[in-house]
């Protein structure tokens, strides 16, 4: 998928992820390099705007994977591993409210 394609979509749903409780979403990794294979998933930090248990935030997943018809690894930037968190950030394109 293309990093294009991908934004574009996010930005379709921005307001019925955010009435989901996401205050802001980052694509990162290959699709926003866009170095995607057709086997890649799409990598997307998840900041919300209230408290989230793992349900809510497997909850967005899914529906991230539904809007975009594919694998979605969601995160958050408490789970990136510092060794690695400033080259995400550095690719991310940001969707946010």
């Amino acid at each position: 998928m293309k990093r294009k394609k991908v934004l574009e979509i996010l930005n379709q749903y921005q307001t019925e992820l955010q009435e989901m409780g996401v205050k802001s979403l980052a694509l990162f990794g290959s699709v926003a390099r866009d170095e995607a294979t057709p086997e890649s998933d799409v990598d997307i930090l998840v900041e919300f705007n209230r408290p989230m248990g793992l349900f809510g935030l497997i909850e967005v997943q899914n529906r991230l994977e539904e809007l975009l018809g594919c694998k979605v690894d969601l995160g958050t930037l408490d789970s990136l591993k510092y060794r690695i968190r400033e080259n995400v950030l550095k690719d991310c394109y940001y969707v946010s409210s």
